[in-house]
């Protein structure tokens, strides 16, 4: 077995999962925080939205995204205007992916971390002078922090599945966009049975350890 061939998808869906896991934590707090705390006219069709990605087929998603960054969409030309290239079929498209699939387990997540903080803690704190900045800084997101770490974690783990929308939007380019799960079904597709195993016990393992951290952690 080839070294660079077997850890390029390794190292790559690492990266991946890493960076859109941050994304989902730090996009996802702001806006779980906010739609915990407020109610508004219309609030249950966005959070409708926001849930959509879990329920659609990754590869719908994946279509979805391929047509608003692709070159024939506004974003997508915007993007190449910006960054001098297209983003689709490349690592920063597999994070796009990885973000958009993940983020309703994070906020789902989130979210009822937020609703059981104790809301008479905030108000305390504003009736004694302080911001919203500083009420959700200092009280809200330590009281939140099992919340927080679960969303991570748990985003993390979707994140290194992700295999639908990955392939949709960036393709499956060894060393630029091959993650684990397309190079599994590669493996698969050309008979090298052995690559694919030693994929799957890779992500297995992860896994394992990812939900078994979180579950120590709850404790």
């Amino acid at each position: 077995m080839n070294g660079t061939a077997f850890w390029s998808p390794v190292r790559l869906s690492l990266q991946v999962s890493l960076l859109s896991s941050v994304i989902v934590v730090i996009v996802g707090t702001a806006i779980a925080w906010r739609m915990s705390r407020r109610s508004f006219h219309g609030k249950t069709l966005v959070e409708t939205a926001f849930l959509l990605p879990l329920v659609l087929p990754p590869t719908v998603v994946g279509f979805l995204l391929l047509v608003l960054l692709g070159r024939r969409s506004w974003a997508g030309r915007a993007i190449e205007w910006l960054f001098g290239a297209p983003i689709v079929f490349t690592w920063w498209a597999a994070v796009v992916a990885a973000t958009v699939v993940a983020f309703p387990l994070a906020y789902q997540t989130l979210k009822v971390g937020f609703a059981s903080v104790d809301r008479n803690l905030e108000d305390a704190a504003r009736n004694a002078g302080a911001s919203d900045w500083q009420v959700l800084r200092h009280i809200t997101l330590p009281l939140a922090s099992r919340a927080l770490l679960s969303a991570f974690i748990l985003g993390f783990a979707r994140c290194l599945g992700e295999f639908g929308a990955t392939l949709m939007v960036a393709g499956n380019i060894p060393g630029r966009t091959q993650t684990i799960p397309t190079a599994i079904y590669v493996a698969v597709d050309t008979g090298k049975s052995s690559m694919a195993w030693a994929w799957t016990a890779c992500i297995v393992l992860f896994s394992f350890l990812l939900l078994l951290f979180t579950r120590r952690s709850q404790e």
